[in-house]
Protein backbone atom coordinates (compact mmCIF):
# COMPACT_ATOMS: atom_id res chain seq x y z
CA UNK A 1 0.00 0.00 0.00
CA UNK A 2 2.94 2.25 0.88
CA UNK A 3 3.65 2.49 -3.05
CA UNK A 4 -0.09 2.84 -4.08
CA UNK A 5 -1.32 6.66 -5.28
CA UNK A 6 -3.20 8.71 -3.20
CA UNK A 7 -6.05 11.32 -4.27
CA UNK A 8 -8.17 13.32 -2.36
CA UNK A 9 -11.07 15.70 -4.22
CA UNK A 10 -8.40 18.47 -5.03
CA UNK A 11 -5.16 16.53 -4.90
CA UNK A 12 -3.54 13.36 -6.30
CA UNK A 13 0.16 11.68 -5.05
CA UNK A 14 1.91 8.85 -7.03
CA UNK A 15 2.48 7.27 -3.33
CA UNK A 16 1.70 7.64 0.14
CA UNK A 17 5.32 8.13 1.04
CA UNK A 18 5.56 11.98 2.63
CA UNK A 19 8.83 13.81 3.26
CA UNK A 20 8.07 15.00 7.02
CA UNK A 21 9.15 18.61 7.53
CA UNK A 22 12.87 18.88 8.89
CA UNK A 23 14.84 22.04 9.85
CA UNK A 24 17.89 22.73 8.05
CA UNK A 25 19.34 26.21 8.94
CA UNK A 26 20.58 26.99 5.78
CA UNK A 27 18.98 30.29 4.90
CA UNK A 28 20.30 33.58 5.63
CA UNK A 29 19.14 35.10 9.06
CA UNK A 30 19.01 38.63 7.73
CA UNK A 31 17.52 37.79 4.54
CA UNK A 32 15.83 34.64 4.99
CA UNK A 33 14.93 33.82 1.27
CA UNK A 34 15.14 30.24 -0.60
CA UNK A 35 18.14 29.43 -2.13
CA UNK A 36 18.81 27.62 -5.32
CA UNK A 37 20.33 25.15 -2.91
CA UNK A 38 17.30 24.47 -1.37
CA UNK A 39 15.35 24.38 -5.10
CA UNK A 40 18.12 21.44 -5.33
CA UNK A 41 17.62 19.67 -1.94
CA UNK A 42 13.84 19.63 -2.27
CA UNK A 43 13.65 17.87 -6.24
CA UNK A 44 15.93 15.58 -5.24
CA UNK A 45 13.49 14.17 -2.86
CA UNK A 46 10.46 14.67 -5.28
CA UNK A 47 9.43 10.88 -5.23
CA UNK A 48 7.96 11.19 -2.32
CA UNK A 49 4.01 11.72 -2.66
CA UNK A 50 4.57 14.57 -0.72
CA UNK A 51 6.62 17.11 0.50
CA UNK A 52 6.67 19.12 3.72
CA UNK A 53 8.98 22.14 3.51
CA UNK A 54 10.99 22.63 6.77
CA UNK A 55 9.08 24.95 9.10
CA UNK A 56 8.60 28.56 7.80
CA UNK A 57 7.94 31.49 10.16
CA UNK A 58 5.08 33.50 9.53
CA UNK A 59 6.32 36.54 10.84
CA UNK A 60 9.82 37.81 11.82
CA UNK A 61 8.95 37.36 15.75
CA UNK A 62 7.88 34.09 14.99
CA UNK A 63 11.35 32.87 14.28
CA UNK A 64 12.92 30.89 17.19
CA UNK A 65 15.93 29.38 15.31
CA UNK A 66 18.72 31.33 13.65
CA UNK A 67 18.82 31.11 9.27
CA UNK A 68 15.53 29.48 8.90
CA UNK A 69 14.04 30.37 6.20
CA UNK A 70 10.48 32.43 6.05
CA UNK A 71 7.50 32.85 4.45
CA UNK A 72 6.07 36.42 5.60
CA UNK A 73 7.03 38.86 2.37
CA UNK A 74 6.83 38.89 -1.46
CA UNK A 75 10.02 38.64 -1.59
CA UNK A 76 10.35 35.53 0.51
CA UNK A 77 7.53 33.57 -1.98
CA UNK A 78 9.11 35.07 -4.93
CA UNK A 79 12.77 33.04 -3.64
CA UNK A 80 10.25 29.92 -2.66
CA UNK A 81 8.66 29.88 -6.58
CA UNK A 82 12.24 28.74 -7.65
CA UNK A 83 11.86 25.57 -4.86
CA UNK A 84 7.96 24.73 -6.04
CA UNK A 85 9.10 24.90 -9.93
CA UNK A 86 12.21 22.70 -9.25
CA UNK A 87 9.71 19.94 -7.30
CA UNK A 88 7.21 19.74 -9.91
CA UNK A 89 9.24 19.60 -12.68
CA UNK A 90 11.15 16.36 -11.13
CA UNK A 91 6.86 15.15 -10.39
CA UNK A 92 6.43 16.39 -7.15
CA UNK A 93 3.68 17.52 -5.27
CA UNK A 94 4.88 19.75 -2.12
CA UNK A 95 3.20 21.59 1.27
CA UNK A 96 4.77 24.79 2.85
CA UNK A 97 4.52 23.97 6.65
CA UNK A 98 3.65 27.49 8.43
CA UNK A 99 5.14 28.10 12.06
CA UNK A 100 5.52 30.90 14.96
CA UNK A 101 7.79 29.18 17.44
CA UNK A 102 6.25 31.02 20.72
CA UNK A 103 8.39 31.23 23.53
CA UNK A 104 10.93 28.98 22.22
CA UNK A 105 13.10 31.93 21.58
CA UNK A 106 15.20 34.44 21.91
CA UNK A 107 14.89 38.26 21.10
CA UNK A 108 18.44 38.09 19.31
CA UNK A 109 16.52 36.39 16.59
CA UNK A 110 13.81 39.46 15.55
CA UNK A 111 14.61 42.75 14.12
CA UNK A 112 13.52 44.66 17.43
CA UNK A 113 14.75 42.68 19.51
CA UNK A 114 11.02 41.79 21.27
CA UNK A 115 11.27 38.82 23.89
CA UNK A 116 9.26 35.79 22.54
CA UNK A 117 5.79 35.47 22.16
CA UNK A 118 3.96 32.86 24.39
CA UNK A 119 0.93 32.34 26.15
CA UNK A 120 2.21 33.06 29.17
CA UNK A 121 5.29 34.15 30.79
CA UNK A 122 6.65 30.65 31.84
CA UNK A 123 9.83 30.73 30.34
CA UNK A 124 11.12 26.85 28.41
CA UNK A 125 13.43 25.35 29.61
CA UNK A 126 15.74 24.54 26.52
CA UNK A 127 18.00 25.79 24.35
CA UNK A 128 17.93 27.31 21.11
CA UNK A 129 20.25 28.53 17.90
CA UNK A 130 21.56 32.15 17.72
CA UNK A 131 24.19 33.78 15.78
CA UNK A 132 27.72 33.89 17.88
CA UNK A 133 29.46 36.84 18.44
CA UNK A 134 31.65 35.27 15.28
CA UNK A 135 28.71 35.21 12.87
CA UNK A 136 28.66 31.29 13.50
CA UNK A 137 25.78 29.51 15.24
CA UNK A 138 25.88 29.70 18.85
CA UNK A 139 23.86 28.29 21.68
CA UNK A 140 21.34 29.88 23.93
CA UNK A 141 19.06 29.64 26.63
CA UNK A 142 15.09 30.54 25.31
CA UNK A 143 14.37 33.74 27.10
CA UNK A 144 11.01 34.61 28.86
CA UNK A 145 8.05 35.09 26.97
CA UNK A 146 5.67 38.05 26.97
CA UNK A 147 2.32 36.72 27.25
CA UNK A 148 0.36 37.84 24.01
CA UNK A 149 -2.33 40.23 24.40
CA UNK A 150 -5.86 39.93 22.10
CA UNK A 151 -4.28 41.72 20.05
CA UNK A 152 -1.55 39.86 19.67
CA UNK A 153 -3.23 37.11 18.91
CA UNK A 154 -5.47 38.71 16.18
CA UNK A 155 -1.96 40.03 14.66
CA UNK A 156 -0.54 36.03 14.40
CA UNK A 157 -3.40 34.76 13.32
CA UNK A 158 -3.35 37.46 10.19
CA UNK A 159 0.26 36.53 9.76
CA UNK A 160 -0.62 32.73 9.26
CA UNK A 161 -3.16 34.12 6.34
CA UNK A 162 -0.42 36.55 5.36
CA UNK A 163 2.02 33.16 4.88
CA UNK A 164 -0.86 30.83 3.40
CA UNK A 165 -1.35 33.84 1.02
CA UNK A 166 2.40 33.65 -0.24
CA UNK A 167 2.83 30.07 0.22
CA UNK A 168 -0.14 30.49 -2.92
CA UNK A 169 1.90 33.13 -4.85
CA UNK A 170 5.05 30.97 -4.59
CA UNK A 171 2.79 27.94 -5.97
CA UNK A 172 2.45 25.43 -3.15
CA UNK A 173 0.11 22.51 -3.31
CA UNK A 174 -1.09 23.49 0.16
CA UNK A 175 0.05 24.49 3.69
CA UNK A 176 0.54 22.50 7.04
CA UNK A 177 -0.02 24.74 10.08
CA UNK A 178 2.44 23.32 12.99
CA UNK A 179 0.01 23.41 15.52
CA UNK A 180 2.60 20.84 17.67
CA UNK A 181 5.96 20.35 19.59
CA UNK A 182 5.72 22.70 22.07
CA UNK A 183 5.48 25.72 19.75
CA UNK A 184 3.00 28.51 19.89
CA UNK A 185 -0.21 27.09 18.62
CA UNK A 186 0.72 23.81 21.26
CA UNK A 187 1.49 26.19 23.41
CA UNK A 188 -2.01 27.24 23.86
CA UNK A 189 -3.10 23.84 23.65
CA UNK A 190 -1.92 22.97 26.68
CA UNK A 191 -3.36 23.20 30.11
CA UNK A 192 -0.38 23.30 32.39
CA UNK A 193 1.23 26.09 30.27
CA UNK A 194 -2.28 28.03 29.15
CA UNK A 195 -3.31 29.92 32.51
CA UNK A 196 -5.46 32.88 30.95
CA UNK A 197 -8.68 33.40 31.90
CA UNK A 198 -9.96 34.75 28.73
CA UNK A 199 -11.42 33.32 25.27
CA UNK A 200 -7.72 31.99 24.74
CA UNK A 201 -7.55 30.08 27.95
CA UNK A 202 -9.14 28.09 30.12
CA UNK A 203 -11.69 25.06 28.53
CA UNK A 204 -10.36 22.59 26.04
CA UNK A 205 -12.49 24.52 23.12
CA UNK A 206 -10.88 27.92 24.56
CA UNK A 207 -7.53 26.50 24.40
CA UNK A 208 -7.76 25.41 20.52
CA UNK A 209 -9.31 28.67 20.09
CA UNK A 210 -5.98 29.93 18.24
CA UNK A 211 -5.09 26.66 16.14
CA UNK A 212 -8.73 27.09 14.75
CA UNK A 213 -8.69 30.59 14.48
CA UNK A 214 -5.75 30.16 12.56
CA UNK A 215 -7.20 27.00 10.77
CA UNK A 216 -10.36 29.21 9.32
CA UNK A 217 -7.99 32.02 8.14
CA UNK A 218 -5.95 30.04 6.20
CA UNK A 219 -9.07 28.13 5.18
CA UNK A 220 -10.11 31.79 3.38
CA UNK A 221 -6.53 31.05 1.19
CA UNK A 222 -6.73 27.68 0.32
CA UNK A 223 -9.23 25.05 -0.16
CA UNK A 224 -9.80 23.00 3.19
CA UNK A 225 -8.42 20.00 1.24
CA UNK A 226 -5.22 21.35 1.00
CA UNK A 227 -4.48 22.13 4.52
CA UNK A 228 -2.97 20.25 6.75
CA UNK A 229 -2.70 20.28 11.01
CA UNK A 230 0.51 18.64 12.55
CA UNK A 231 -0.37 17.84 16.02
CA UNK A 232 1.99 15.74 18.81
CA UNK A 233 0.12 13.58 20.95
CA UNK A 234 1.53 12.54 23.98
CA UNK A 235 4.97 14.76 23.27
CA UNK A 236 7.19 16.31 25.67
CA UNK A 237 9.30 18.32 23.36
CA UNK A 238 10.31 21.80 24.07
CA UNK A 239 9.66 21.72 27.72
CA UNK A 240 5.81 20.50 27.26
CA UNK A 241 4.14 18.66 30.03
CA UNK A 242 1.48 15.80 29.62
CA UNK A 243 -1.83 16.48 28.49
CA UNK A 244 -4.21 14.99 31.40
CA UNK A 245 -6.62 13.38 28.90
CA UNK A 246 -5.11 12.89 25.60
CA UNK A 247 -8.19 11.20 24.32
CA UNK A 248 -10.31 13.64 24.87
CA UNK A 249 -7.88 16.61 23.87
CA UNK A 250 -6.93 15.16 20.46
CA UNK A 251 -10.36 13.78 20.20
CA UNK A 252 -11.77 17.33 19.98
CA UNK A 253 -9.48 18.84 17.18
CA UNK A 254 -10.07 15.74 15.17
CA UNK A 255 -14.12 16.65 15.62
CA UNK A 256 -13.41 20.25 14.53
CA UNK A 257 -10.90 19.33 11.48
CA UNK A 258 -13.54 17.41 10.32
CA UNK A 259 -16.64 19.83 10.83
CA UNK A 260 -14.19 22.01 8.79
CA UNK A 261 -13.25 19.54 5.89
CA UNK A 262 -9.41 19.71 6.51
CA UNK A 263 -7.54 17.15 4.08
CA UNK A 264 -5.45 16.07 6.38
CA UNK A 265 -3.75 15.88 9.84
CA UNK A 266 -0.41 14.55 10.85
CA UNK A 267 0.45 13.31 13.84
CA UNK A 268 3.40 12.79 14.83
CA UNK A 269 4.79 10.42 17.89
CA UNK A 270 7.77 11.93 18.82
CA UNK A 271 8.94 8.86 20.50
CA UNK A 272 7.66 6.31 18.05
CA UNK A 273 6.04 4.50 20.51
CA UNK A 274 2.29 4.53 20.76
CA UNK A 275 1.96 4.87 16.77
CA UNK A 276 3.29 1.88 16.25
CA UNK A 277 0.66 -0.26 18.90
CA UNK A 278 -1.90 -1.37 16.96
CA UNK A 279 -3.89 -1.89 20.42
CA UNK A 280 -3.56 2.02 21.51
CA UNK A 281 -7.10 3.48 21.51
CA UNK A 282 -6.25 6.93 20.05
CA UNK A 283 -6.06 6.01 16.50
CA UNK A 284 -9.19 4.51 15.96
CA UNK A 285 -10.43 7.12 18.47
CA UNK A 286 -9.29 10.03 15.76
CA UNK A 287 -9.98 7.63 12.75
CA UNK A 288 -13.92 7.32 14.27
CA UNK A 289 -13.79 11.12 14.60
CA UNK A 290 -12.14 12.51 11.25
CA UNK A 291 -12.34 11.23 7.85
CA UNK A 292 -9.70 13.16 6.01
CA UNK A 293 -6.27 11.61 5.56
CA UNK A 294 -4.35 10.88 8.77
CA UNK A 295 -0.21 11.12 7.98
CA UNK A 296 1.54 8.81 10.41
CA UNK A 297 5.10 9.96 11.81
CA UNK A 298 7.33 8.48 13.81
CA UNK A 299 10.08 5.87 13.88
CA UNK A 300 8.77 4.26 10.30
CA UNK A 301 10.30 1.44 8.45
CA UNK A 302 9.10 0.00 5.60
CA UNK A 303 7.28 -2.98 7.30
CA UNK A 304 6.41 -0.44 10.26
CA UNK A 305 4.89 1.83 7.48
CA UNK A 306 2.80 -1.06 5.62
CA UNK A 307 1.55 -2.24 9.03
CA UNK A 308 0.03 1.01 9.67
CA UNK A 309 -1.74 1.44 6.41
CA UNK A 310 -2.84 -1.85 6.11
CA UNK A 311 -4.75 -1.71 9.55
CA UNK A 312 -6.65 1.32 8.50
CA UNK A 313 -5.09 3.76 10.61
CA UNK A 314 -3.34 5.75 8.16
CA UNK A 315 -3.24 6.93 4.63
CA UNK A 316 0.11 8.33 3.97
CA UNK A 317 3.72 7.36 6.20
CA UNK A 318 5.85 10.32 6.73
CA UNK A 319 9.75 9.60 6.82
CA UNK A 320 11.76 12.49 8.26
CA UNK A 321 15.92 11.45 9.22
CA UNK A 322 16.37 9.01 6.99
CA UNK A 323 15.55 11.43 3.30
CA UNK A 324 18.69 13.66 4.28
CA UNK A 325 21.05 11.13 3.74
CA UNK A 326 18.93 9.45 0.93
CA UNK A 327 17.24 11.88 -1.43
CA UNK A 328 15.94 8.52 -3.51
CA UNK A 329 14.81 7.14 -0.31
CA UNK A 330 11.26 5.82 -1.83
CA UNK A 331 13.43 3.53 -4.35
CA UNK A 332 15.16 2.45 -1.74
CA UNK A 333 12.28 1.31 0.19
CA UNK A 334 10.80 -0.03 -2.47
CA UNK A 335 13.37 -2.40 -3.68
CA UNK A 336 14.84 -2.85 -0.15
CA UNK A 337 18.42 -0.84 -1.12
CA UNK A 338 19.99 -0.44 2.22
CA UNK A 339 19.82 3.26 3.71
CA UNK A 340 22.57 5.31 3.98
CA UNK A 341 23.46 6.43 7.46
CA UNK A 342 21.79 9.73 9.06
CA UNK A 343 24.84 12.11 10.34
CA UNK A 344 23.15 14.60 12.96
CA UNK A 345 26.40 16.60 13.14
CA UNK A 346 25.26 18.05 9.56
CA UNK A 347 21.15 18.49 10.30
CA UNK A 348 21.90 22.46 11.36
CA UNK A 349 25.51 22.77 10.35
CA UNK A 350 24.52 25.29 7.37
CA UNK A 351 26.67 24.48 4.23
CA UNK A 352 26.26 22.23 1.27
CA UNK A 353 27.82 20.20 3.18
CA UNK A 354 25.47 17.54 4.36
CA UNK A 355 22.37 18.80 2.42
CA UNK A 356 22.02 18.35 -1.06
CA UNK A 357 24.94 16.61 -1.84
CA UNK A 358 24.28 13.08 -1.00
CA UNK A 359 24.45 10.36 -4.29
CA UNK A 360 21.51 7.80 -5.03
CA UNK A 361 22.30 4.80 -4.82
CA UNK A 362 23.76 2.96 -8.00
Amino acid sequence: MLFDPFRNTALSFSNRVVMAPMTRCRAVHADPVATPLMATYYAQRASAGLILTEALPVSDRARGYVNTPSLWSERQAESFKRVTDAVHEAGGKIFAQIWHVGRIAHSSLNLQGLPPLGVSTRTAKVKTFIEGPDGGVAIAACEQPAAATLDEIKAVIGEFAQSARMAKLAGFDGVEIHSANGYLLDQFRCPVLNDRSDAYGGSLENRYRLTLDVVDAVSQVYAPERISVRQSPYGNFNDMAADPDPLATYGYIAEQLQKRKIGFLHLFDQAGNWIHDAGHPLLPALRKAYGGAIIACGSFDREKAEAILQRGQADLVAFGKHFIPNPDLVRRLREGIALAPVDMAVFYAGGEKGYADYPTAA
